[in-house]
């Protein structure tokens, strides 16, 4: 049995997307696949969490019970106050032995939000490869910065156990760089650079539903549409004329502005807006709500300020998952596409 554990550098580089655009090329190859998530992070997600991740890998690349597993521990602060003081003694190596046994040509393992997550129970990305005899291929959320020193010093961490990596969420006026400067470099110091993939807005977006969920806001009108996909975050804070020229720059945008600015109000209407967030718990005029109506966008009110609601915004697209349709064949399609599949294949001797 062989194991591919896909990790990544930092939390949300793109681990599920990368396991969906792979493990739905190797199907197309005969080759069967099995799925587990060993370790989850407790405070980051719920057991429904965790429960609708397996059955996002379940659905997605139709995988039966029995090449699925459940994951061995959820982490958080309790459970590791109970491993600190010895309550927890638990020989989690042995029980990962167990829980990953699963039939088929190769399971893919989901490594947890970063290398060292998991390091007090021996469960961080090194030691589970090393107890499995694992490949690990390492997710990176492109940073022209920070990169190079994370894929780096992963590999000083990883050593032969690191089969390469993915550059994710690069801006599409980067690409050309990265492939002419980046990638070189990489695989000159032996880190094989299996993808490159550039920045998509699809799926880096959030459903106005979430945001409503996250803001605790009020749906002033159009509940039928909190469906909405929200890709960028618009303020509106400004006159009039100028307002109008920024929104016509964004694309399926969440604008938030004040209550009381009717005329901003109008003019995120009428572009690409996906959602109005009005701050201030102020109600919109009747003209505004008829409006969105007509125009099927949802207006949410919050009692927050600018600052605060934008705040919350930000950490919602930071904490983006594939849940909806849309977003699940769109990570299937683009990271399938970007990934030299049959190099993988040979390194993992496999096929």
């Amino acid at each position: 049995m062989k194991y591919l554990m896909v990790a990544s550098t930092e939390a949300c580089s793109g681990k599920s997307a990368t396991i969906l655009g792979i493990a739905d090329r190797l199907q197309a190859k005969g080759i069967e696949i099995a799925y587990a998530q060993p370790v989850v992070t407790g405070n980051a997600v719920n057991p429904l969490t965790i429960d609708s991740d397996v059955r996002l890998m379940a659905q997605a690349l139709s995988l039966p019970p029995a090449r699925l597993g459940s994951p061995l521990l959820v982490l958080d602060a309790a459970k590791s106050i109970d491993r600190l003081t010895g309550v927890d003694r638990q020989d989690y190596g042995r029980l990962l032995q167990e829980c990953v046994q699963l039939p088929g040509d190769l399971v893919i393992l989901e490594g947890g939000a970063n290398l060292h997550e998991g390091s007090l129970f021996n469960l961080a990305t090194a030691q589970v490869a090393e107890s499995l005899d694992a490949g690990v291929l390492l997710v990176n959320r492109y940073d022209p910065i920070s990169s190079v020193d994370l894929l780096l010093s992963a590999q000083e961490r990883l050593g032969k156990r690191l089969l390469g990596c993915i550059l994710n969420d690069i801006p599409r006026d980067r690409v050309e760089s990265v492939q002419t400067t980046l990638v070189p470099y990489l695989e000159q110091a032996g880190i094989p650079v299996f993808g490159i993939v550039h920045r998509n807005g699809l799926l880096r977006s959030v459903t106005v539903k979430q945001l409503v969920e996250q803001l605790k806001a009020e749906v002033l009108c159009r509940p039928d549409r909190l469906d909405l996909m929200v890709e960028s975050l618009s303020i509106g804070a400004m006159n009039v004329n100028s307002a109008l020229e920024y929104f016509r720059r964004g694309n399926n945008m969440a604008v938030v502005t004040g209550g009381d600015r009717a005329d901003i109000q109008l003019a995120a209407l009428e572009t690409s807006t996906q959602c109005l967030i009005l701050t201030g718990h102020l109600p919109p005029q009747k003209f505004i709500l008829s409006r969105a109506e007509d125009l099927e966008i949802p207006i949410l009110s919050v009692d927050l300020d600018t600052l605060t609601t934008v705040e919350i915004i930000d950490r919602a697209f930071g904490q983006v998952r594939l849940q909806e349709p849309i977003k699940i064949n769109c990570a299937r399609e683009l990271f399938g596409n970007h990934c030299e599949i049959d190099r993988l294949i040979s390194l993992l001797e496999i096929g």
